[in-house]
């Protein structure tokens, strides 16, 4: 067993030819998303992939994101589907779906320091809207979910991160807990459904990309075991300022990456 660990270990350490540290920096990033996704069903992507744009790039971080949240959410979608509600999620999903390639050739084609710059500024506006409580509820469901739609396929395709505006949209519809996660996980699947090949069509899911997935693995189940235990035993209110502060302080890392700062 303590082989199979420590050959394990030796495959994370080689991936990251920058030493240790940088490794269990990304450890430690994708089992802090996954303590997220398992408690509140959401937020994988938002909170690993500022942290591993940092440490690997952001073409490598964003497809090694996908593969991850993929595998998580396809749990979730067995557990979850008597909760979906299709006319809520068809409108979003199509526009969603849309706007994916233009985010798509905009990850493979884009600068690495403005990507570093977009993800950041996008991380950090959503995080400060949703510390800021930000909540305007819409009468017309349907038109209002195209833009919104449209935008989080753009940030899918292009930073792997479809989640905060349509977030930021159920939770201002009031959506109960159940058919929140249901919904969100139904209509990530959608889109990444989609984003997989796209990426795989501009070259950014390389064996490399596959490894750094396989790689996290274990820091995933992990992260969304724990998640999943604490569930009903964190105060929400807490730990959802705890993981918006985490957050918001890794969209600002990317910034200052994109600048050269640090």
């Amino acid at each position: 067993m303590s082989g199979c660990y420590l050959g394990h270990m030796g495959t994370v350490i080689a991936l990251f030819p920058e030493g240790l540290w940088p490794a269990l920096m990304g450890a430690a990033a994708v089992f802090l998303a996954g303590l997220t996704y398992g408690l509140t069903g959401f937020g994988f992507a938002l909170v690993a992939t500022p942290i591993l744009a940092v440490l690997l790039s952001p073409r490598a971080a964003v497809p090694a994101v996908l593969l991850m949240s993929m595998a998580n959410g396809l749990l979730l979608l067995i557990a979850t589907w008597r909760d979906i509600q299709p006319r809520r999620i068809v409108p979003l999903a199509l526009a969603g779906i849309l706007a994916t390639p233009a985010g798509a050739y905009f990850l493979a084609w884009g600068s690495p320091a403005v990507l570093k710059c977009f993800i950041g500024a996008v991380i950090t506006l959503f995080a400060l809207a949703f510390l800021l409580g930000f909540q305007r509820p819409v009468r017309q469901e349907w038109p209002a979910s195209i833009p919104v739609g449209l935008v989080s396929g753009f940030l899918n395709g292009s930073t792997g991160m479809s989640g905060p505006p349509v977030i930021l949209f159920f939770t201002n519809q009031g959506l109960d807990q159940q058919a929140f996660r249901a919904n969100l996980v139904a209509y990530f699947m959608a889109l990444n459904v989609v984003t997989l090949p796209l990426y795989a069509y501009h070259g950014l899911v390389t064996r490399q990309v596959s490894l750094y997935a396989l790689a996290a693995l274990p820091a995933l189940a992990l992260g969304t075991w724990a998640g999943l235990r604490l569930t009903g035993r964190v105060n929400p209110r807490l730990f959802r300022l705890i993981t918006l502060l985490l957050v918001l302080m890794a969209g600002v890392s990317s910034i200052l990456s994109g600048f050269g700062i640090l």
